[in-house]
């Protein structure tokens, strides 16, 4: 955040700032001279207790090159002493995202969220509320795990939650629950009693774990969204296909959250009537 500071302010600023890198990085005032390829003098007067001396923007560049901070912070013109390039780089990772139904990266985040509420627009049904069977026929063609890993994944997901004091809320595209229910598209080829097997498990589960496991069902003609997983206030991710987009500045972490919660004010079927809907759904089987 930028100051309002004269002169004087900003060369006390400054100077603090340069010795706290400097010691920091352990360069001396020589070591400093030699890398920014100034004389050792002019250190020393930056340096100097009752100096008023500010550097040309090619020398503070180079010391915050040379000590790899932000010129922006050795000036006093931010509190993050990272380059910005490392903000970025922290910020905004893309991760690898492996052919499996639930896999370890995912895993990990839930778990370093737990206690925040985490919310999840899934790519289809949620997978820790899928069936047994239903996981079979997903993970058939699957390259990254066996079919009992997948089982038992999801299954360690949904103990997570259990346990772990976060609530989990979901926002799932109307359609795709319909589509489910009637096996079409993607589902073509599921089974009646597989299909009437997951409805009735996820009403079960919602009934066990609701209020803590809330899932809304918003229309996908008013309202779009990508796979997304909000991690609280400490990550949000993307999901692309083979990577996962995974932000963790707390702006773009606030702004995927306002969209979640946009689906959810839009959502056609509130959780709370989540359960009447499914038995709809089972009725119409």
């Amino acid at each position: 955040m930028s100051r309002n500071l004269d002169k004087r302010q900003r060369a006390t600023l400054f100077r603090e700032r340069l010795l706290a890198g400097m010691t920091q990085a352990g360069m001396t005032q020589a070591d400093l001279a030699r890398a920014v390829r100034v004389d050792r003098s002019t250190v020393s007067q930056l340096l100097a207790p009752d100096g008023v001396r500010l550097p040309n923007a090619q020398v503070a560049a180079e010391c915050a090159g040379a000590l790899k901070v932000s010129a922006d912070w050795l000036l006093g013109l931010s509190d993050r002493r990272e380059p910005a390039a490392d903000l970025v780089a922290a910020a905004l990772t893309m991760t690898e995202a492996p052919r499996a139904l639930v896999d370890d990266r995912i895993f990990a985040w839930h778990r370093e969220a737990a206690g925040y509420k985490i919310r999840h627009v899934p790519t289809g049904l949620p997978d820790m509320l899928k069936t047994p069977e239903i996981l079979r026929w997903e993970s058939e063609p699957s390259l990254g795990r066996t079919t009992e890993q997948a089982i038992g994944a999801s299954r360690d997901r949904l103990d997570w939650m259990r346990g772990a004091r976060s609530d989990y809320e979901i926002a799932l595209p109307l359609h795709e629950l319909d589509s489910f229910a009637r096996g079409e598209g993607y589902y073509a080829g599921l089974s009646v009693e597989d299909r009437r097997a997951q409805l009735l498990r996820m009403a079960a589960l919602h009934e066990q774990l609701y209020p803590t496991l809330r899932v809304h069902l918003y229309d996908g003609h008013r309202v779009f969204s990508a796979p997304i997983t909000v991690f609280g206030p400490l990550l949000a991710v993307i999901y692309l296909g083979h990577h996962y987009l995974a932000f963790r500045d707390t702006e773009r972490v606030q702004a995927i959250s306002r969209h979640f919660d946009a689906l959810v004010r839009e959502a056609a079927v509130p959780s709370r009537d989540f359960p009447r809907y499914l038995a709809t759904l089972l009725a119409g089987l």
